[in-house]
């Protein structure tokens, strides 16, 4: 299995996030918003009535043909690693 975060900072904010959390699997960063638009995860976002341009968070479990076998549109921070695990076993 492997691992791949998308982020739509700049590489030296992501080494920063990936060194302050110690992360194990790389973190891709996509500035330009290409990849994540092709997947729809880039796009209008509202909090405390405001509105801007933002990603959202969604997960995705490919095949080893990279076709989309599980989608997670609505991420529970509390339960999502284990809601994969259970997906992919």
């Amino acid at each position: 299995m492997v691992v791949i975060g998308v982020s739509a900072d700049p590489p030296k904010k992501q080494k920063k996030f990936v060194d302050k959390y110690n992360f194990n699997y790389p973190l891709l960063c996509d500035e330009s918003h290409e990849m994540l638009e092709s997947y729809g995860v880039w796009g209008l976002k509202k909090f405390m009535g405001r509105e801007y341009m933002g990603i959202s968070r969604v997960t995705y479990i490919l095949d080893k043909n990279h076709c989309v076998r599980e989608l997670y549109e609505k991420v529970n921070t509390k339960t999502h690693a284990c809601d994969i695990l259970e997906d992919i076993e």
